[in-house]
C-alpha cells in the first residue's frame, strides 16, 4: 500500500487542502473559502468536505492516507493541537482543531503547526533549503513571520512559538511595532512597514515621485517603493535600503545564533526581485564579522503559493516518520 499525505493551509480567507505521495510530490490541490464567521464547527467540515472531494479526484482512497499535516495562525498549543486565539478567525477560542480534523473528523492521524513553520518546512523539505540540514526562514508580507531548522527538525522552544523572527529587535528604542515591542525588525523590513516608512518620510517634507501616488490612492504599498526605488527616487532608494539594512542585520544575528547553511526570504514582498535580495546580500557583507568568511547562502523561495500545503503535507510525513502523529 502506498501511503499519502494531505497538507491544510488555513487561512482566514481561504482554506487550501493538498493530497501527496510519499515523496511529497503534490498530487492535486483545492481552495474553498474558510467561512470563519461561522465558527470553527463549520470551518471543519468545509475542511473535511474538501479533502475527501480533493481525493476522489486524484483517485486515492481515504484508508491509504497516512497523516494530516494543518498549518494555522497562532498562538496555539502545537502540541495538544488547539487553536488558543486567532486574530483572523475570532471564533477560535481554545479550539481542539487537530483532533477535530484528524482522529475525529477524517480518522487520520495529524499533526497542528505554525503556518510560518509549515512554510519554513516546505522550502526544507522540497524547496529551496532541501540539501541543508539548517536554515533559516522568513515571509515578507503584511509582517514578518519565520521559521527555523536545526539539525533537521523545527525549533519550536519551550511552549512550541518559538521563532518569531519578525519581533526580533534590531534597532533598540525604534519603532513602535504591532505586538508592542520597539525596533523589532517587522516594524521596518516587512511590506506594510515599508510602505509606511515612505509615507511618514513624505509627511515629514521628504519630496519623492511618490507623492502623486500618495495623493490619488490615499496610501502607498511597497510596490509602489520599489518601483520608484528602482526608477532612481532618492527618497525610495534610503527606503528600500533601510529594509535591506534591517533584514540583514536580523541575517547576521541568526548567523551567529544557529548558523545556519541557508537563509530564504518568501512572501509577497520578494516580487521586488533582485532590486531587494542583492542589496540584503549587500548590507549582509557590510555588517557581519570578519573573522572569517560565512560561505551563507541567502535567496528566494521557490515553492510560490504552495508553499503552505506543501510543508503541511511534508511534516505530516516527518511527524510519522518520528513516531509523533496524534
Amino acid at each position: 500500500m502506498t501511503d499519502y499525505y494531505l497538507g491544510v493551509d488555513l487561512g482566514g480567507t481561504n482554506i487550501k487542502i493538498g493530497c501527496f505521495d510519499a515523496e511529497i510530490k503534490l498530487l492535486g490541490k483545492t481552495s474553498v473559502p474558510t467561512g470563519a464567521e461561522m465558527g470553527p464547527e463549520a470551518v471543519v467540515e468545509r475542511i473535511l468536505s474538501g479533502a475527501k472531494e480533493l481525493l476522489n479526484e486524484v483517485n486515492v482512497p481515504l484508508a491509504d492516507v497516512a497523516g494530516v499535516g494543518i498549518g494555522t495562525p497562532g498562538p496555539a498549543n502545537y502540541a495538544e493541537g488547539i487553536v488558543i486565539k486567532s486574530t483572523n478567525m475570532p471564533k477560535f477560542k481554545n479550539t481542539p482543531l487537530r483532533d477535530m480534523i484528524g482522529k475525529n473528523g477524517l480518522g487520520k492521524p495529524a499533526i497542528l503547526e505554525n503556518d510560518a513553520n509549515t512554510a519554513c518546512w516546505g522550502e526544507f523539505a522540497v524547496g529551496a533549503g532541501k540539501d541543508v540540514a539548517d536554515m533559516i526562514f522568513f515571509t515578507l508580507g503584511t509582517g514578518i513571520g519565520g521559521g527555523v531548522v536545526c539539525n533537521g527538525d523545527l525549533v519550536r522552544g519551550a511552549g512550541g512559538n518559538a521563532a518569531e523572527l519578525g519581533h526580533v529587535i534590531v534597532y533598540p528604542n525604534g519603532r513602535k511595532c504591532n505586538c508592542g515591542q520597539r525596533g523589532c525588525v517587522e516594524a521596518y523590513a516587512s511590506a506594510n512597514s515599508t510602505a509606511a516608512r515612505a509615507v511618514d518620510a513624505i509627511k515629514a517634507g521628504g519630496k519623492s515621485t511618490l507623492e502623486a501616488v500618495l495623493d490619488k490612492k490615499g496610501e502607498l504599498t511597497s510596490k509602489d517603493v520599489y518601483e520608484h526605488s528602482d526608477a532612481g527616487d532618492p527618497l525610495a532608494r534610503e527606503i528600500t535600503e533601510g529594509t535591506a539594512e534591517a533584514l540583514a542585520l536580523i541575517c547576521v544575528s541568526m548567523l551567529h545564533t544557529t548558523e545556519p547553511s541557508t537563509i530564504v526570504f518568501s512572501g509577497g514582498m520578494i516580487a521586488a526581485g533582485d532590486s531587494l535580495l542583492s542589496r540584503v546580500q549587500h548590507h549582509f557583507q557590510q555588517q557581519v564579522w570578519t573573522l572569517k568568511p560565512e560561505p551563507i547562502e541567502i535567496c528566494f523561495a521557490t515553492l510560490g503559493e504552495d508553499t503552505g500545503i506543501i510543508g503541511a503535507g511534508a511534516l505530516a510525513k516527518h511527524a510519522r516518520e518520528q513516531g509523533k502523529l496524534a
